[in-house]
């Protein structure tokens, strides 16, 4: 059988990273194999069909009607095996959901971390239920007013919410093979360090060393199992977040650099201006302006 292979086009990566979001709706002829990558966006996916979903070093088959999600930190797979597929499908990045970046990062959601079920179970009454909140988001994204992104963000966090309401437990249920467990518990502990509310009580866990110390592994292990999982290292996710804190910080504080820097766990501000420049083409004081 002839598979059509399927990724997303630059044109729809840009156009999501540009407004944040996109609702799809899946036609029922839908059919071919997306290839094994990671994403730079999260994936909420209400479908009707037969799937098989390789993610994180194991296959899923998936039949009947479901609820996914995707993380931006798991790379996968998936391969229409059914004639008739179909459903609905929102894309969105989390400084869409989260623009202040001040809460709490959707990988500590009990359905977006790792370890976490990949999808749930669905009867035809939760189908309803769901469906019309994806009927509702392509009605609004079609609309131009001034409030379209808060309504945007708030069916998206509906999603969220009756997906945890469908089925606490097996949104919950963790997988115990070695790299899941052991990615999650490192993404958990890093993303409960943020975010950070004073420049007098900075970051503690700084390296990926200081990360494997507190975890009880050795640092070899810890990027391995990272790697494995996420297809980046543990110094990788690290250095992501602490951009994304910086950038947090200089925009909605009043912080000095040389304080920004000392709470992200820098002895010098020129080594936290050196690092973000490297990393956005940019000097801290130039973004903040």
């Amino acid at each position: 059988m002839n598979v059509r292979t399927t990724t997303p086009s630059q044109e729809f990566v840009t156009d999501l990273k540009s407004k944040g979001f996109k609702v799809i709706k899946i036609e029922p002829t839908a059919k071919g194999y997306i290839e094994y990558t990671r994403r730079d966006f999260y994936k909420i996916a209400l479908v009707k069909g037969k799937v098989k979903v390789h993610q994180a070093s194991e296959h899923f088959v998936y039949e009947g009607t479901y609820l996914r999600f995707s993380n931006p930190h798991l790379p996968y797979s998936s391969e229409v095996l059914s004639k008739r597929y179909e459903g609905y499908a929102c894309f969105f990045i989390e400084e869409f959901l989260n623009p202040d970046r001040r809460s709490k990062s959707l990988q500590q959601s009990p359905i977006f971390g790792i370890g976490a079920a990949p999808a749930l179970k669905l009867n035809d009454l939760q189908w309803d239920i769901i469906a019309d909140i994806f009927e509702k988001m392509l009605s609004e994204q079609n609309q131009d007013h001034d409030f379209k992104e808060d309504i945007i963000r708030t069916y998206i966090t509906l999603l969220i919410q009756e997906a945890l309401k469908m089925d606490s437990f097996q949104a919950n249920k963790p997988y115990q093979k070695a790299p899941l467990r052991i990615t999650a518990r490192f993404l958990e502990l890093m993303e409960q360090q943020y975010p950070i509310v004073s420049p007098e009580r900075p970051l503690q866990l700084r390296t990926a060393k200081d990360f494997a110390e507190h975890l009880s592994v050795h640092i070899n292990y810890l990027n391995r199992m990272v790697k494995v999982t996420t297809g980046k290292t543990s110094t990788e996710h690290i250095a992501e977040r602490v951009v994304n804190e910086a950038k947090a910080l200089l925009e909605h504080t009043d912080w000095n650099i040389a304080e920004i820097a000392h709470a992200l766990g820098f002895e010098y501000p020129n080594y936290f201006n050196a690092f973000f420049k490297k990393r956005t083409g940019t000097i801290p004081k130039s973004f903040r302006k």
